[in-house]
């Protein structure tokens, strides 16, 4: 019986100040794939003037790991920026190089549950019962079209009729004014 997976998502954040400079997230659950997706990235209402610049640093935190700065942030000039697209492999790690905060990061934990084939069937068979029922309840309508796809001209008999004081003319396309009798 093989399994698929189907995505399990959190909110996850955290605070970077003076006396929290660095804030990790990792997991220890190695039976699903967890992902981090970043979304915001904001200062808190008592931050100073002063540039804040927050750093990523991927990987268990050895010699070979490389800090990347990813957001610059200022009271005045950019307090939020948008991180969105920006998807993550735990462990990462999120420190607060310069400045004194609060800066407040905001992502989504997502992680990849696994579950059976039996489950999988019944979500499409409930999927494909509930198209049929859409398919039944909207009649296809037929589209009438003339051999060429025009508009069918008028002959000369139906033309002279429409123009008697009857009917007004009708507005249109290469109909002109009437000369005078």
């Amino acid at each position: 019986m093989s399994k698929t997976e189907k995505p399990l998502s959190t909110l996850w954040g955290c605070e970077l100040n003076e006396s929290n400079k660095e804030e990790s997230f990792k997991t220890d659950d190695t039976n699903h794939q967890h992902q981090l997706a970043l979304r915001t990235m904001c200062l808190g209402h008592t931050a100073k003037d002063e540039f804040n610049i927050v750093e990523l640093v991927t990987g268990e935190g050895n010699s070979s790991a490389k800090a990347v700065p990813i957001a610059t942030l200022h009271a005045k000039s950019m307090p939020t920026v948008n991180l969105s697209g920006l998807d993550l492999h735990p462990p990462v790690t999120f420190r607060l190089k310069h400045g004194s905060g609060p800066v407040f990061v905001g992502a989504e934990h997502v992680a990849l549950e696994e579950y059976s084939d039996e489950e999988e069937l019944d979500e499409e068979m409930d999927e494909e019962v509930e198209e049929e029922e859409d398919i039944e309840e909207s009649p296809v309508k037929k589209v009438t079209k003339n051999s060429a796809g025009k508009r069918k001209k008028p002959e000369k008999g139906e033309d002279e009729e429409a123009s008697d004081g009857e009917n007004p003319p009708k507005k249109g396309k290469g109909r002109g004014r009437k000369a005078k009798a």
